[in-house]
């Protein structure tokens, strides 16, 4: 049934939304409803989300329900997994006369492993994916923490710790599921709906509703990685040492420079718990030998903590320490076209042993490698899979993400400190920004430039979505 056949101007809201829960597998809330706060939460429990409904999808064809209903009724559909990039689409208008259409609770993963393929679906997280592949010897390039949502982290690029090597998830994609404004179901890939495939992979979610993806899984029983930790005092020393060193390493190591400043809480280890340091996150595909001749640099400086050690491709989910569940935080980020000393310096002004912060983690992550994007078309061509989407790679070589707790009590100094961070390192902007790693209200230019890519984004949304019906948090109009 490609209608719900609302007589829209014979029914209320209230009552068209009544008719749409009735055909649900899963549920429809409303404001008002004794679970409204917890179903438009996000991942980010500092966003304040207020749509016109809810819907929790129960399955696939619960999404193709809701964006019938939409379309029909004259509203919008919001897909979210986590929410961990909600800020963008609550802060502006594309909630308020939307659906908020929740796919946390379709978590399936699908393994092949004689085809190196996982099939996920729209509310899988890496976790899922990680317990899924690790008893084949196989992974995937996973985000940063286990409850990252899979699906928004590939829409938007997806930077893992294999990616100097491998380049973006969003290129290892084969096919994707989708729901479209027009409410049916499509399956793309690189011979069927060819644009539309090109887009979702790198150009966001502004183009339906995704409900399944697939993608390719690598062969990796071990990598070397850890993290070395150092009192937050040396923080020039030691990341301009970092920043030398990121200049002539192999591609088959991604790494992070890293200051943390840990809240006193008792969930932490006590040698971490209200300390503070500057850290280097390291990630090698190189034997553990040869990885112990990469890090001599890095170890001459005498890290107090040495965490690096040969160990299993799932354990990376746990490499960056990030919150274990819901938090409310606000941060942002920036993509550095280079980074020498004097960025380095810049960065130390605005978040080192002295500088006036309220942000509790400022990472600079190194690019380069198969994130550039020529190595990513390279790569494509020799492994024989389509072409990158509309992100292939990066032209800035480091990317910069700053982030403190959005309390009451809080919130203010931690938009201020990002504020003086940024405009520190503001010389070394790149031409473009990373999508996943923006989380504010952003140009299409600041994401695809000015070569043709967003006037073609631009050009397949006009057409599959005129009316505008999918609402993303990185809309490509804007």
């Amino acid at each position: 049934m490609n209608s719900l056949a609302f007589d829209t101007p014979a029914l209320s809201l209230r009552e068209a939304f009544a008719m749409l829960a009735e055909r649900l597998d899963g549920r429809l809330v409303l404001p008002g409803d004794a679970d409204w706060d917890a179903a438009r939460s996000a991942w980010n429990l500092a966003v304040d989300q207020r749509p016109a409904a809810v819907v929790i999808a129960a399955s696939a064809a619960d999404v193709a329900r809701t964006v019938r209903a939409a379309r029909e009724l004259g509203l919008g559909v919001a897909p979210q997994g986590t929410g961990h990039n909600a800020a963008p689409l609550a802060e502006g208008d594309g909630l308020a006369d939307a659906i908020l259409l929740k796919t946390h609770e379709l978590r399936a993963v699908e393994v092949r492993p004689n085809q190196r393929i996982a099939r996920v679906e729209a509310g899988a997280l890496w976790g899922d994916v990680v317990a899924a592949t690790a008893p084949h010897g196989l992974a995937a390039l996973a985000g940063s923490s286990h409850d990252v949502g899979v699906v928004g982290y590939t829409l938007g690029g997806g930077v893992s710790f294999l990616g100097r090597a491998h380049g973006l998830a969003a290129n290892h994609v084969v096919a994707v599921e989708l729901v479209t404004a027009d409410g049916e179901f499509r399956r793309v890939d690189a011979e069927h709906d060819a644009e539309l495939f090109w887009a979702v992979r790198g150009g966001g979610g502004d183009f339906g509703v995704v409900t399944a993806i697939e993608f390719r899984l690598f062969e990796i029983a071990q990598v070397v990685a850890g993290t070395l930790f150092f009192p937050i005092e040396r923080t020039r020393e030691v990341l301009e040492t970092w920043a030398e060193w990121t200049r002539s390493v192999p591609d088959t190591v991604t790494s992070v420079g890293r200051v943390l400043r840990f809240p006193p809480i008792p969930d932490l280890p006590p040698f971490l718990s209200g300390r503070s340091f500057v850290v280097v996150e390291a990630v090698s595909l190189e034997s553990p030998e040869r990885t112990d001749e990469l890090l001599a640099p890095l170890r001459a400086l005498h890290p107090e903590i040495d965490t690096v050690h040969p160990q299993a491709p799932a354990d990376l989910l746990q490499l960056h320490m990030d919150p274990p569940g819901p938090t409310p935080g606000h941060g942002d980020g920036m993509m550095l076209a280079d980074l020498p000393a004097e960025a380095v310096r810049a960065f130390v002004d605005g978040v080192g042993p002295d500088a006036d912060t309220a942000l509790l983690s400022a990472e600079i992550r190194h690019l380069g490698g198969a994130f550039e994007p020529a190595a990513a078309i390279e790569i494509a061509a020799e492994a024989g899979l389509p072409a990158p989407g509309a992100i292939a790679g990066f032209e800035g070589r480091y990317a910069v993400y700053a982030v403190g707790i959005a309390a009451p009590q809080t919130i203010e100094a931690v938009i201020a400190s990002l504020g003086r961070l940024f405009a520190r390192i503001e010389p070394w902007r790149a031409p473009v920004a990373y999508l996943n790693f923006t989380e504010r209200p952003e140009t299409g230019e600041r994401f695809f430039g000015d070569d043709g890519r967003l006037a073609r984004l631009r050009a397949l949304k006009s057409a599959i979505d005129p009316a505008g019906v999918i609402r993303s948090n990185h809309p490509v109009r804007r």
